[in-house]
């Protein structure tokens, strides 16, 4: 069981707050970009609210890779990017009345009304599909595009036309642009003809409506998209010239004139007593519904009193979806066995008997880590409650020890990774054991390949999950220097890779070309690509900073583990920590890390840091806004606290300089508005190098 927030030290509270970041950061990308979560919604949500206390009471701790500072995850290949002209966030979740009153509170002090005032409070069902956004001009559809990370999407126009009954001209008149946002769902009844269809031809089957929703709506044939009877309903808007309408009510009325899909079951509550009345009404229906839905969405019906409220960090002021408890069945574990992920975490899973739960067939849960299979001491054999809340594995949530048999076996926490045999060891304060093999352990291999090519690393176009890991079952690709021989070895090779299937020489060659662009690195990033533990890309900037280039780097870290001096140095550097000096440490100790890293410098060329004046942005309030190009905005955030510059999210008369990356919107415009000072990209990089 997790310590109280408040009787955790600093340097406990910051180590948990990583952990959360790369946790969430993983379960983000599953969910929004594989669609393939791990864990159920439940899980995630208690995740997210752990991380909300550590941050409340830790604000100083607030890390630039913080799960409240980001919308789900970066975009899978294959689609052309889309940047939203208005960021499409997620909602804060309720779990009951007193969250609803809170809510409800909250909103009244930031507006000033008096306490228990009515509201208009508009209420949807909150389905569990996918969300998109469709911009018109003139009443005609011209571009789909899904939320992606909240500020950028992928282009699924042909996709999203080829959803049933959605309209290419609005029925009603309309001038200028209008961007429409709403959620694609597939129907029970379809979902289960789609199932049965994939059974029989030996194909996969799909978890859920959601998953099968998702995967069908982003395919990069639109064909295979029409074939699959997705629906959806409208829920809002995004960018547009002209609102028609006053309230959140008139505005879907509207929407439905228009010919747009929309959901008959919204009503209007006015307190909290009426929302939990809807909400319980809703629940009962729930079964009954030809679509899933995991809760309720509760908004401010005036659009006045919407935009006046705004958004903080990821998502809006003036809603909230009031989610449903998982639904919870009773099974037997029938085995226990152990996964090994990208950085070596040891996971228990238990093997269920099949059991149905809302509507999908489950024969596994996660069982987190070996502390909470002692808390609720689970057995195998045990019958346990399991729940779930539209993911793909659920969760146990007690054993029911009436039933437990005489020969119920007591899990034993491995001493070994059961992929490598190197030691599993459980370091102190964490409630994960990791597997010491690191590169060597084939779990991890793929993983850590993924992460070596991934953007913010080397950024290989056309090198993405699904290529890595076809290229290492085939052995093309086993470690990260074997990229960089990919073509001469293609060369002699029996099978090119322009003949393969899904290939072409054009394909092949745009590879090549990519790899080659590849091997100039700066040192920043390719210190982030190791994926070393505790290494984002924020302290990846910190460490180029300080040590400027790779010769200095490395042979400084080989130095950790025998000489003071260079683990001072270390701490030294504002912003690293015991944690970090520790995983370095153990890295570069490593014998088969440090070949594999000769091995990679032999292929490309590390640039140096460019050095920065330390501490030229002391005193000063920063905000970035926009797509930056050079750099990630988390990389860029934690770069200028680095040089001594407070960052902030909201631009106010206070804010000294607003970096405007591309598409800046609102907070560019109230900049201009306020005189505040603007720099671009290309600036701001001039500004840092010259001060």
């Amino acid at each position: 069981m997790k310590n109280n927030v408040k009787n955790l030290t600093n340097l406990e509270a910051a180590a948990e707050l990583a952990n959360l970041a790369r946790e969430i950061a993983a379960h983000d990308i599953a969910y929004h970009q594989l669609d393939a979560p791990e864990i159920s919604d439940a899980e995630y949500d208690i995740l997210r609210q752990r991380n909300a206390e550590l941050e409340a009471l830790f604000p100083h701790l607030l890390r630039a890779d913080s799960p409240s500072l980001r919308i789900g995850a970066r975009l899978r290949e294959g689609f052309t990017k889309v940047q939203h002209k208005k960021p499409m966030l997620s909602l804060d979740n309720a779990f009951d009345l007193a969250d609803i009153e809170d809510f409800l509170a909250k909103v009244r002090r930031f507006l000033g009304a008096e306490e228990n005032s009515a509201l208009d409070l508009f209420c949807e069902p909150k389905i569990d599909g996918l969300s998109f956004s469709a911009s018109f001009e003139d009443g005609v559809f011209v571009q789909g595009a899904t939320r992606g990370d909240g500020t950028e999407g992928e282009d699924i126009t042909p996709n999203l036309a080829a959803v049933v009954g959605f309209p290419q001209i609005m029925q009603v008149p309309a001038r200028g642009k209008m961007e429409i946002r709403g959620e694609v769902y597939m129907k029970k009844a379809d979902f289960a003809a789609l199932n049965q269809t994939r059974e029989e031809l030996g194909e996969a089957v799909f978890a859920n409506p959601r998953n099968a929703a998702a995967g069908s709506l982003r395919q990069l044939d639109a064909k295979i998209t029409a074939a699959r009877r997705l629906h959806y309903y409208i829920y809002g808007v995004g960018e547009v010239d002209n609102i028609p309408a006053t309230s959140q009510e008139e505005l879907i009325a509207w929407l439905g004139k228009a010919g747009f899909s929309t959901n008959p079951a919204c009503v209007l509550a006015h307190d909290a007593a009426q929302v939990q009345e809807v909400y319980a009404q809703l629940g009962q229906r729930r079964a009954n519904l030809d679509y899933d839905i995991d809760g309720l969405v509760i908004k401010i019906n005036q659009l006045e009193l919407q935009e006046k409220l705004g958004a903080v960090q990821r998502s809006p002021r003036w809603a909230i979806a009031y989610k449903f408890p998982a639904q919870q069945v009773e099974t037997i574990i029938e085995k226990i066995d152990v996964q090994v992920g990208r950085t070596g975490a040891l996971t228990p899973v238990a093997w269920l008997k099949p059991v149905t739960v809302g509507g999908v067939v489950v024969s596994r849960a996660t069982l987190h880590n070996e502390d909470e299979i002692a808390r609720k001491d689970i057995r195998v054999g045990d019958s346990v409650i399991v729940q779930r809340a539209g993911d793909v594995i659920p969760q146990v949530v007690a054993v029911n020890l009436k039933l437990r048999p005489a020969n119920a076996e007591i899990f034993a926490p491995l001493q070994t990774c059961p992929v490598c045999g190197s030691a599993a060891v459980r370091e102190e304060g964490e409630a994960v054991r990791r597997c010491e093999g690191g590169m060597v352990c084939p779990a991890q291999q793929v993983e850590k390949l993924k992460h070596f090519v991934s953007r913010a690393a080397f950024d290989i176009d056309g090198l993405g999950a699904k290529q890595i890991e076809n290229f290492w079952k085939e052995e093309l690709i086993l470690e990260p220097q074997d990229i960089f021989t990919l073509q001469e070895r293609d060369k002699k090779s029996l099978q090119r890779l322009k003949n393969r299937e899904n290939w072409g020489e054009l394909s092949a060659r745009n590879l090549f070309v990519a790899i080659e662009k590849a091997r100039k690195i700066g040192l920043e990033r390719f210190i982030y690509a190791l994926g070393i533990r505790h290494v984002g890309e924020g302290t990846a900037q910190l460490l180029a900073q300080h040590y400027g280039n790779w010769d200095n780097f490395y042979q400084q870290m080989q130095l950790l583990e025998t000489s003071a001096n260079a683990q001072e140095e270390l701490l030294n550097v504002n912003g690293i920590g015991s944690i970090v000096v520790k995983t370095l440490t153990h890295f570069f100790a490593d014998i088969r890390q440090r070949e594999i890293l000769q091995a990679i410098v032999q292929q490309v060329h590390i640039a140096e840091a460019k050095k920065i004046e330390a501490g030229i942005l002391q005193g000063k309030n920063l905000v970035f806004t926009g797509s930056l190009t050079t750099q990630t905005r988390d990389a860029a955030k934690a770069q200028a606290r680095q040089l001594g510059a407070k960052v902030t999210d909201a631009v106010s008369a206070k804010t000294d300089y607003l970096i405007a990356g591309a598409d800046a919107g609102s907070k560019l415009a109230k900049a201009q508005k306020l005189g505040v000072r603007v720099l671009s990209e290309a600036e701001w990089a001039e500004f840092l190098v010259g001060g």
